[in-house]
């Protein structure tokens, strides 16, 4: 990049890892649930970054599941897997893809950017779609195949009525698509556009479809982490959309949400929930991420505060009124965990435990000392609501000593047997979990 020495460079990484040693995170069980401890936020002039090596997975290694359960790779050698999507016929898709290489805006931008690419964040992406076809359901594919290609950062997918809709970083494409069918050869349609442009910070869109099918949501990450790109560059951001499925007239459903990462549909109630990604650079514990169930017309706080009314000092100018208004989280994930998936269980046979809840994937963190993430757990439902402490399902994807990184766990789903899948962006793996 223009304008930066290598000197320079090397200078800011070393006080960026400096000012990680400044303070240490606490408990993340602290963080877990629907009241979360929040200190006193703490301001930076660098924010504090401890990322771990990506080293990948050796022949043989994987990671590390609970007794009575079981875990084979189901997929290996691919382009930065992101999402996994179960079709109905069973067959399952894998998104291969990164983002579209947008330039620095600023210089914090490129010294962050180096620093997540330590822990596999800027790994090659495919920019297509893989099919899996695991006829017996053994977590064997007998057939591997691409079944889309030459997308443009693509992260969201959802089939409706014989058509398969692919969220890119800047559109929504519908391609037709029967069930079965193991090559997309039509060009897909412009459904709709979607906030990207020259900056394009949060650059995934998630995407999920209505239980009747009608409506397709879409989950926009903001443009910064606190607005310090400019108000302007936000509109739009920070949301979820409601799209027409038909015509492609789309609206903001709900907003202030940083970066909603992803999205999924409760079974028996047909409630929207997401799974957000909150902001950085106030303190190893500010702020958690969270898991909560989305209401139409909702205000969740970003940029003027978070969880509910504390206000983030940073924004200027400030918005009592909207501060007023912002929901409170159904859940708490702790901080900086970077979770990514979000699956609801169906009765599954993996564990009488996981019956009722919600399967996340936490990518892991960047800014935080000791490490936060790098897990899939499982969150219980009590009543319809996530409640009750976390269980570890996943995990193992962090080095035992916590300087290195396997892999990394993204998007989560359910096979048609009830297994869980895992897309690993960092190990370039599809993990299958069932029980033992």
């Amino acid at each position: 990049m223009t304008g930066f020495s290598l000197r320079t460079t090397s200078a800011l990484l070393a006080l960026c890892v400096l000012a990680a040693c400044d303070q240490k995170g606490g408990d993340p069980m602290r963080q877990y649930g629907p009241n979360p401890y929040l200190p006193k936020p703490h301001q930076y002039l660098l924010p504090p970054m401890s990322v771990p090596q990506a080293i990948g997975w050796k022949p043989g290694e994987a990671p590390t599941v609970p007794a009575g359960l079981r875990i084979q790779a189901m997929a290996t050698g691919l382009l930065h897997p992101r999402i996994v999507y179960s079709l109905p016929n069973g067959d399952i898709l894998v998104v291969e893809t990164n983002g579209p290489g947008t330039l620095p805006f600023r210089p914090k931008d490129y010294i962050t950017g180096r620093v997540k690419g330590r822990a596999g964040a800027g790994g090659k992406g495919g920019n297509r779609i893989t099919l899996l076809r695991d006829i017996n359901g053994d977590g064997v594919p007998e057939l591997k195949t691409i079944l889309v290609d030459h997308l443009h950062s693509p992260y969201g997918v959802a089939y409706v009525d014989g058509t398969l809709y692919v969220a890119d970083t800047d559109a929504i494409l519908a391609f037709p698509f029967t069930p079965g069918q193991t090559k997309i050869t039509a060009p897909g349609v412009k459904l709709t556009d979607l906030p990207a442009g020259e900056i394009d910070h949060h650059w995934t869109k998630s995407l999920v479809a209505s239980p009747d099918g009608s409506k397709l949501y879409v989950g926009v990450g903001s443009n910064s982490n606190i607005t310090e790109n400019g108000i302007d560059v936000e509109a739009g951001r920070a949301a979820i959309y409601e799209v027409d499925r038909l015509t492609g007239a789309k609206r903001i459903y709900a907003s202030g949400t940083r970066n909603p990462t992803n999205l999924a549909i409760q079974p028996g109630t047909g409630r929207l929930f997401a799974v957000v990604n909150e902001r950085d650079e106030i303190g190893p514990d500010l702020v958690p991420d969270y898991l909560t169930s989305i209401k139409q017309g909702g205000f969740y706080g970003w940029p003027y505060s978070y969880w509910g009314q504390h206000v983030d000092v940073r924004v200027h100018p400030q918005n009592p009124d909207m501060v007023a208004k912002a929901i409170k989280p159904d859940y708490g994930l702790s901080s900086h965990v970077a979770a990514l998936g979000l699956t609801f269980s169906q009765g599954q046979t993996l564990a009488p435990a996981f019956a009722n809840g919600a399967f996340v994937g936490e990518h892991g963190s960047w800014d935080r000392t000791p490490l936060n993430g790098y897990q899939v757990i499982f969150v219980p439902f009590v009543g319809g609501r996530p409640g009750g402490k976390p269980i570890s399902v996943v995990t193992g994807f962090l080095a035992s000593d916590h300087k290195t990184v396997h892999g990394r766990p993204v998007g989560v789903t359910l096979d048609r047997t009830g297994a869980l899948l895992i897309a690993d962006d960092v190990g370039n793996v599809v993990w299958r979990v069932s029980a033992a």
